[in-house]
């Protein structure tokens, strides 16, 4: 019963964050000659420029970045990403019906759209949720590299590398003063966002205490493909138990936390790694 209302809420919050998110897009950001970032600013680009529907370049775009997202991350992640997007692209033909004017100067409109921006992507992400596909394709990456070379990665400069391609579009195909004015929303969204998620770009250390560690360990190993660091560890009160430690990513967390919830009588914490150096 209290899973049942966790998820709930969660999904309550995700509807929440992206009907906000659609809000600032729409009636602030977009008549104020700035755009959204990730796979929604693509999608406004080619709006922009065909006139092609704004709510289904979204969805088409984001399709296959969804699709990859469930396998990559499973169909619980995938369930919550196809929920905020959905209600995102609700709320960006809703919004574009309701006349809404914001009578300040651009750089004003856009700080102010900015932040609300990022408080609703951060509830979705909060949430476990997801509406923009260049997290999945940084995490499509840095599961490969991680496949490849046994390392942890950052998604940071990944995002900045994709998002930066997306701003020199609207730098060559609209206009400069758009292009800085979307970088600005950048700045600003990442900034809250960062501050409601504790940083959701740096990898996480998942810090587990338990007496019964090997039903924990082969679960982490085929949920995702993750090896962990095995320590011998003593309580004053439970006496022996082992001590687990593990790196994922911010998506993946969520899927840690759901393999632990299963596995009873386990201490867990999650820290914030900057840098894993080797």
């Amino acid at each position: 019963m209290k899973k049942n209302t966790q998820d709930f809420i969660s999904v309550l919050m995700i509807i929440a964050g992206a009907l906000l998110a659609s809000f600032s897009v729409i009636c602030i950001l977009i008549p104020n000659d700035a755009i959204d970032y990730g796979t929604a600013g693509i999608a406004i680009i080619i709006n922009k420029l065909t006139g092609f529907n704004l709510s289904l370049c979204v969805i088409l775009i984001f399709l296959p970045f969804l699709i990859a997202g469930t396998w990559l991350l499973g169909k619980r992640f995938g369930a919550k990403a196809f929920i905020g997007t959905l209600f995102y692209t609700i709320g960006l033909s809703v919004f574009e019906k309701i006349p809404f004017e914001l009578n300040t100067e651009h750089f004003l409109a856009v700080v102010f759209g900015g932040a609300i921006l990022g408080v609703g992507l951060a509830m979705i992400l909060r949430f476990g949720g997801c509406i923009d596909g260049s997290e999945i394709f940084a995490n499509i990456l840095l599961k490969l590299a991680e496949n490849k070379t046994g390392k942890n990665f950052s998604m940071t400069y990944i995002l900045l590398f994709f998002n930066a391609a997306v701003y020199l579009a609207v730098f060559v195909l609209i206009n400069r003063n758009s292009a800085l004015l979307s970088l600005l929303v950048y700045f600003i969204a990442t900034t809250v966002i960062n501050h409601f998620t504790d940083h959701f770009e740096a990898i996480k250390q998942v810090t587990i205490i338990t007496k019964d560690p090997d039903e924990l360990i082969a679960q982490i190993k085929k949920e995702l493909n993750k090896t962990c660091t095995i320590m011998n560890s003593y309580g004053a009160i439970a006496g022996e138990n082992k001590t687990l430690i593990c790196y994922v990513t911010y998506f993946e967390l969520q899927k840690m936390k759901e393999i632990i919830s299963a596995n009873k009588g386990t201490f867990s914490t999650v820290s914030t790694v900057e840098e894993i150096l080797r």
